[in-house]
């Protein structure tokens, strides 16, 4: 009974220190907070926005343009003012953050789970197999995010799945590089060469015992990715080549209002900048936090 009760001890008390660091920078907790609250509002968009910007039964075209704090044909006040369509911007940005939260983390989960994979394998393979990934990591990192996005989103066509398939293509490159120069300084390590004495399959040697270790850096990296996906969909969307003009991302609001801005009519594409810019700022703030408290070295 005391063995059972003692293991969560260390696990508390790791996280306890870890917390600690962490809180040590009050710029990275603003942006931990910033972040909590921006997530929060776009996971209870559909509760909190007065108006659903895809129910284009509730969308009034006598309504566009309106400035802040006009009141809709519905009667609740626009506190953004509405873009070129009639949609309250208020609800627009939440419901755009919900998909621009949604395709940041979706591609970088699943361009996480590719990079590890290939990561892992180089490192521990070696050889021809090293070589062929490496090469091919290598030239995917020589070309422009942007315009291998580009290419992809023009040959797949637009849609969420679209996005998120042409950003797992840009950014697994990063994630196997990452894993593949922690998991070289791993495999040099006694506890892998007990592992092969033991007789363990390569495959419970890898993800058991050398992925756990070189997690640190792939989170800090998922962090970084993540922004970046986030306004790399921005980018495309504000191109026109990324989400139809039905679904209003941060990236299609920029874009619906930019031909009004020296028009004076500035609230249609500043609102949604702001809030893309806020996001992206917290994340970075969040990702910079990490990368200190899981590297000690690079405390100051």
């Amino acid at each position: 009974m005391s063995a059972a009760t003692s293991n969560p001890v260390p696990a508390q008390g790791e996280f306890a220190r870890f917390a600690s660091r962490f809180a040590e920078d009050r710029v990275a907790v603003f942006g931990l907070c910033l972040l909590v609250v921006i997530v929060a509002m776009a996971l209870l968009a559909p509760f909190i926005s007065p108006q659903n910007p895809y129910d284009l039964g509730r969308v009034d075209i006598m309504d566009s343009r309106q400035p802040p704090g006009t009141k809709a044909g519905d009667g609740f006040a626009m506190l953004l003012g509405s873009d070129g369509m009639g949609r309250d911007l208020f609800s627009s940005i939440l419901y755009g953050l919900r998909i621009s939260l949604t395709v940041g983390v979706l591609s970088g989960v699943l361009a996480a789970t590719l990079g590890l994979v290939l990561g892992l394998i180089a490192a521990y393979a070696g050889g021809r197999i090293e070589t062929l990934i490496m090469r091919i990591v290598d030239l995917q990192l020589s070309l422009p995010s942007v315009l291998v996005a580009l290419i992809l989103v023009a040959l797949l066509g637009k849609g969420i799945d679209k996005i998120i398939l042409a950003l797992v293509v840009v950014q697994w490159a990063y994630y196997a590089r990452t894993v593949r120069g922690s998991a070289l300084v791993e495999r040099r390590k006694e506890y892998v060469e007990a592992a092969r004495s033991l007789g363990l399959s390569h495959a419970r040697t890898v993800f058991r015992h050398i992925l756990p270790n070189c997690l640190a850096p792939v989170i800090v990296i998922a962090t970084v990715q993540t922004a970046h996906a986030i306004s790399l969909e921005a980018t495309l969307s504000f191109l026109g080549v990324g989400l139809p003009q039905t679904e209003p991302s941060l990236g299609v609001l920029i874009a619906n209002g930019f031909q009004y801005m020296l028009s004076g009519k500035y609230w249609i594409s500043f609102f949604p900048g702001l809030a893309l810019l806020l996001t992206i700022v917290a994340i970075n703030l969040v990702g910079d936090r990490l990368r200190d408290v899981l590297n000690p070295r690079l405390e100051k």
